[in-house]
């Protein structure tokens, strides 16, 4: 009986994923009959609304464990993976500029435009993995490397 709730709870949760990542456009998820192993990072465009989100949250927490006076923005998304494990793992290789916004500001990052002065400009290269979990309206970023 416990098997039973538990592979039903397992695909009733698949479904409900599957529903709303396709509903919601967040990324590109096979349908239940694909060979795919499930659990296995998959490649998603780079523009894709779900990767851009993800891409955001890693800047935040780039920018809340800097000591930069300056904040930084998103200015490409070089790669992006996608895997499914309690929510939705983003793996992603972003570069970041320096923005004109001081970070006492706390101006909202799509209004800063990025440095126009040669010598403040900067550009990082990041990893960032970021977890989503959808029904819960959580995201936590684990791992944000820049360099």
């Amino acid at each position: 009986m416990a098997v039973n709730f538990t592979c039903s709870f397992a695909t009733l949760c698949c479904c409900a994923l599957w529903g709303f990542t396709r509903t919601s456009d967040a990324m590109y998820v096979p349908p239940p009959h694909s060979t795919m192993t499930p659990g296995s990072p998959v490649p998603v465009n780079t523009n894709n609304p779900g990767v851009r989100k993800a891409a955001r949250f890693g800047v935040y927490r780039y920018n809340n464990s800097s000591n930069d006076l300056f904040l930084f923005k998103e200015s490409q998304i070089n790669r992006a993976l996608v895997q499914i494990v309690r929510g939705l793992k983003y793996m992603l290789h972003v570069e970041i500029e320096r923005t004109v916004c001081e970070k006492r500001e706390h101006s909202g990052l799509d209004s800063c435009n990025f440095q126009r002065k040669k010598n403040l400009q900067q550009m990082l290269r990041c990893y960032f993995e970021v977890w989503i979990t959808p029904w819960l309206h959580k995201a936590h970023v684990p791992v944000a490397l820049c360099r």
